[in-house]
């Protein structure tokens, strides 16, 4: 178990979170792209894949950030700034889940594999953005939200504009609780010059951080409706409102460990907002 401890750290394993909130819009994405009926085979493919690309992307953003993580508290004891693990073992993990990924998707579609491709780029290029990006959380929730045109080209052939609607929904939902997510390290951020947009928000974070979850519900409730779902559908928004609304209350004072704690509860936001989704569905 101590040899395979700092890979499973390594991978945020121990911290399934980031897998949830990659794994939520891209299960409602299904469930909409076949109108609640998804193909078993699709779902455990995405599924799957979901959470080996996120152990990817860890792996890709420890080995970009060796040099940065040992400055900032939080981060100083990942496995490749601690010695743990060397940079070059990182990257070979990082190619191998990849490859793992593609393979999952081989059976499907050309379009699909092709979006697989741009997800694979978006993610490894991630990390680097934070160098010279204002608010590089938009760019991590078009990494954290290809899986829903992928969803859509998988089972429809096509990606339709509903699925870059719910893309744009998801970009502003990852601002917001990635900037929680930034008011954590706010202090470490501004001495080491990374940019995030906790930083670049500066005293209008918490306003920020509240209307990003304003316009990524409302595009959330265009979509959904324009696909016909309505009452459970709207009932599972409501929760997520509430959850953004619990969220103001955890950030407003600015609260390091009430920042951390809103950003994990994002996990109930998405849920809320997929069995809204499937449970609409499964009622008609």
């Amino acid at each position: 178990m101590k040899r395979i401890s700092p890979y499973w750290r390594l991978l945020r394993l121990d911290k399934p979170v980031g897998i949830l909130l990659l794994l939520w819009p891209t299960l409602g994405a299904l469930w909409l792209a076949s109108e609640g009926r998804p193909n078993a085979t699709l779902l455990c493919i995405f599924t799957l894949g979901t959470v080996l690309m996120r152990s990817a992307g860890c792996a890709i953003n420890d080995f970009a950030d060796r040099d940065i993580d040992k400055h900032v508290k939080r981060t100083a004891e990942r496995p490749i700034t601690s010695g743990e693990i060397a940079p070059y073992q990182a990257l070979w993990l990082a190619l191998i889940l990849a490859l793992l990924s593609f393979a999952l998707i081989w059976p499907l579609n050309g379009l699909t594999k092709q979006l697989s491709v741009a997800a694979v780029i978006i993610a490894g290029t991630y990390p680097y953005f934070k160098r010279f990006f204002a608010i590089p959380q938009a760019y991590l929730g078009i990494a954290f939200g290809f899986g829903i045109p992928m969803a859509f080209a998988a089972v429809q052939g096509k990606v339709p504009t509903s699925a870059w609607g719910l893309l744009a929904a998801n970009i502003f939902w990852a601002i917001a609780y990635d900037t929680e997510y930034a008011m954590v390290d706010r202090d470490d951020d501004l001495k080491i010059g990374i940019k995030t947009s906790a930083i670049t928000f500066g005293s209008y974070d918490v306003f920020a951080v509240m209307l990003c979850y304003l316009a990524s519900l409302f595009l959330t409730f265009l979509m959904g409706w324009q696909a016909g779902l309505r009452v459970w559908f709207v009932i599972g928004l409501g929760a997520a409102a509430c959850c953004a609304a619990y969220h103001y209350w955890l950030i407003r004072g600015r609260d390091r460990d009430r920042c951390f704690a809103a950003f994990r509860h994002n996990n109930w936001l998405g849920a809320a907002i997929f069995c809204g989704i499937a449970v609409d569905y499964a009622l008609r």
